[in-house]
């Protein structure tokens, strides 16, 4: 009789199940924390050095597609490399995208142009495409959904600390003239190098997950991968340049139209692909699956607006560095980190997941609610409230609509699912920073010569022009100058103050730039109430996510179980053919072999009693 392996029981953990141990998972984890360390490290430091980098490169206007260019690229890449690992395995892809992001960081450093910057930050965004999707969808193989919630902690601890130390190096690398004969803020990009090989030999040593295959018949979905390049790359781009092309300009309608016609052929594509589709169709007939991408894209939308336009505020309302601004923003991260730990740990020990999504989207509206009442005067711990209630919000909805869409899958998806959760959630990303920027910059025109009308604000300004000593002081001399313009007829200047430089305002006395200031601040509410009635619209459709029982085994484990359970049903087959031949063989009076159809002569043992069969 057969020995066909079990696996363990299904309310067992991965590491009592015996395919990995506790010590095992968390080397694993250690590999995954490492590339996405290099991932949200760099991000916070390239936007923290940006400008500098745009002044030494004489470019400052085209800083916009260095951004633009990574963006586009990581985004369309996440998709693929969750696909391609659900065929290949994650360990190799994993690999191959920390690679391909060392090469484009490197060759990123030695820059000429702005242009030949956003070529290689695309390079790099190729790879980050992969550091993004794949640490998620691994702890997914190797953890069933309940014991996966408490392990969360450690990434989000990974993006606090880059949070907190990605803009204190990127402002100490931009402030460098030189650092070891190399221009300073080269070492934004050459950082990457060290730590990406320290992070390549983690995963080398540590990240080796059993029982994953390459698998055979594999079927490629190249026209997908083209039409979602098609689709996704005119989108993200006229989201990211409609604000300057103008939404209804020659540019930005073709990538309308390119888009959508990229949108009808992938939808055919991946139809005629079936379950070798790249984003296999299939899997929004779950209506989990479904609802939980919809969330994803409206907090996506929220949550960009709030990691973009509070640092952007507290520079300029508040007057902080990027460096500070960085640290000002440790109270959203750490109402994140607990959040995300809290609601994990109640995971593991409940199972029950369908209170935090409406839970995490009301949080995010009192947080929204908060900020909608800011003015310029406010201090930063008024806005630290509004960060601690999103970061509660926040915390409680990243992974637990990213739980829903992997619980909602078999095994052999799981990867592809939790790429398309991600990309779905960087597309609703990419339209919020769009449109809540293209609101903000908009808004400015009106909100900023309603501050020069505000009886206070125009009697303090009356009284510091009149002051002798403030029209000495040089650090005024950039808004006199500004004023003087608007006085000799330019009445489109103060609108348009704050779209260009805006150091002017760094050091210039209060009753000058005030009126500046509170339109910078009327502006951002606009922002927020949009931000925050997207909320809404989340929180409503949250009672609407039906999420099953989370599944008591991870991918690995289910797909083991899956495997022994064939393999047994297998076995049982056989041997009730061999049984079924054998009977069919004596009631005839000749046995038959099952194996050949071979005449054989029965005789016993006398010693044993076991029949012997001899020819």
């Amino acid at each position: 009789m057969s020995r066909v392996a079990t696996a363990g029981p299904e309310t067992a953990p991965v590491e009592q199940q015996g395919l990995m141990t506790h010590r095992q998972i968390l080397f694993v984890i250690f590999g995954l924390m490492a590339g996405m360390f290099l991932s949200s490290l760099d991000q916070t430091i390239v936007g923290t050095a940006i400008r500098t980098i745009g002044d030494d490169l004489h470019g400052l206007d085209h800083q916009a597609w260095v951004t633009t260019a990574y963006l586009i690229c990581s985004t369309i890449a996440t998709p693929i490399y969750g696909k391609l690992s659900d065929l290949f395995g994650r360990r190799p892809l994993f690999i191959i995208a920390i690679v391909i992001f060392l090469v484009g960081s490197a060759a990123a450093s030695f820059s000429t142009s702005m242009y030949m910057l956003a070529a290689f930050r695309g390079l790099q965004g190729l790879g980050a495409g992969g550091l993004m999707a794949l640490p998620l969808t691994i702890m997914g193989d190797i953890l069933a959904p309940r014991q996966r919630a408490k392990y969360q902690g450690y990434f989000l601890a990974v993006f606090g600390i880059s949070s907190v130390i990605g803009p204190l190096i990127g402002g100490l690398f931009a402030g460098a003239d030189q650092i070891l004969f190399i221009t300073g803020w080269r070492w934004v990009f050459l950082l990457n190098v060290p730590i990406g090989v320290i992070a390549l030999v983690i995963v080398g040593i540590f990240l080796h997950i059993p029982g994953q295959k390459r698998k055979d018949n594999i079927r490629i979905d190249w026209w997908g991968a083209i039409m979602v390049i098609v689709a996704a790359a005119p989108l993200l781009l006229v989201a990211e340049q409609g604000r300057t092309w103008g939404w209804g300009s020659l540019n930005a309608w073709l990538c309308y139209v390119i888009g959508g016609l990229g949108v009808i052929g992938f939808i055919i594509a991946e139809r005629m692909m079936g379950d070798a589709a790249l984003i296999p169709l299939k899997l929004f007939k779950s209506r989990t699956f479904s609802m939980a991408t919809i969330l994803g894209v409206l907090v996506g939308f929220g949550m960009f607006g709030a990691l973009l336009t509070v640092p952007l505020y507290l520079q300029l309302v508040n007057g902080s560095t990027p460096t500070e601004s960085g640290f000002q923003m440790l109270p959203m991260i750490l109402g994140l980190m607990i959040s995300s730990i809290a609601s994990g740990q109640i995971i593991s020990r409940t199972g029950k997941y369908k209170m935090f999504p409406p839970i995490g989207t009301g949080f995010m509206i009192l947080g929204f609610a908060w900020f909608t009442q800011v003015s310029y005067d406010k201090p930063w711990w008024y806005l630290s409230i509004g960060m601690v209630l999103v970061g509660l919000g926040l915390g409680q909805l990243m992974q637990t609509l990213t739980l829903a869409s992997q619980n909602s899958v078999g095994p052999r998806d799981i990867g592809v699912a939790t790429s398309s959760s991600t990309f779905f959630r960087q597309i609703g990303g990419t339209l919020g920073t769009a449109v809540l920027f293209s609101v903000l910059f908009s808004r400015l025109a009106t909100t900023i010569p309603n501050g020069f009308k505000d009886k206070t604000l125009a009697a303090n300004l009356a009284k510091a022009t009149a002051d002798p000593k403030v029209l000495a002081d040089p650090n005024n001399s950039g808004i006199l100058k500004l004023l003087q313009e608007v006085k000799s007829g330019n009445a489109s200047a103060l609108g348009n103050a704050l779209n260009g430089d805006t150091s002017f305002l760094n050091k210039a006395t209060l009753a000058l730039k005030a009126p500046f200031l509170d339109g910078f601040a009327n502006a951002t509410v606009t922002v927020f109430t949009i931000a925050l009635s997207v909320v809404v619209v989340a929180f409503i459709l949250s009672f609407f996510l039906r999420p099953a029982p989370l599944r008591t085994r991870s991918a690995m484990d289910e797909q083991a179980h899956q495997d022994a359970t064939a393999a047994a049903a297998n076995d049982a087959e056989t041997q009730r053919a061999a049984l079924a031949a054998q009977a069919a063989a004596n009631t005839m009076g000749s046995p038959v072999s099952p194996d050949t159809g071979s005449i054989r002569v029965i005789t016993r043992d006398d010693s044993t009693g076991t029949p012997t069969p001899e020819k």
